[in-house]
């Protein structure tokens, strides 16, 4: 499953940036991320893994991740290694008119009990929905949100390698 996401924020990409680099403070943001916990020694840059825990709804997990791609002021990029497993990425581009563009894409697996390949369904609207939230927050946390916002784009599985990265 592939999700992608975004928002403009009206705020230039050095204020997004600084509240997206402390990975710690996601979850003053991120509704789904109820912790996290490093189990590096570093907590920035590639190499960096944490373990978050995760609620959607009843389902409790603990997301492992390690940071794969690390670009100062616009790219943070992760591998989860957990229960889910996949990669997810944001980025920050500078709009125009000053303001950010704030891009997030995953692409996940579901093991079997999380329904595999059906579950991703329904787990793509729900997260889909969880994360766009998230994105106001961050919007609403970092300064007022943008008019346009992106529309929430679902990629099914099949079409998923051939799809363009923006």
């Amino acid at each position: 499953m592939r999700i992608r996401i975004g928002i403009t924020i009206a705020a230039p990409p050095d204020d997004v940036w600084r509240a997206v680099e402390p990975v710690e403070r996601h979850v003053d943001w991120m509704v789904d991320a109820e912790s996290i916990r490093f189990t590096t020694g570093q907590t920035r840059g590639v190499g960096t893994t944490f373990d978050c825990e995760t609620r959607v709804g009843p389902i409790e997990l603990t997301d492992h991740m390690e940071v794969t791609e690390w670009v100062d002021g616009s790219v943070i990029g992760v591998a989860h290694t957990g229960v889910v497993s996949g990669s997810g990425r944001f980025t920050l581009v500078e709009a125009p008119d000053g303001r950010t563009v704030f891009s997030w894409e995953e692409t996940l697996r579901f093991p079997w009990w999380l329904g595999g390949r059906l579950g991703e369904v329904p787990g793509a609207w729900v997260l889909r929905r969880i994360w766009t939230r998230n994105l106001g927050h961050l919007a609403d946390q970092v300064g007022r949100r943008g008019r346009e916002r992106q529309s929430p784009v679902v990629i099914p599985p099949s079409t998923m390698n051939s799809a363009p990265v923006q």
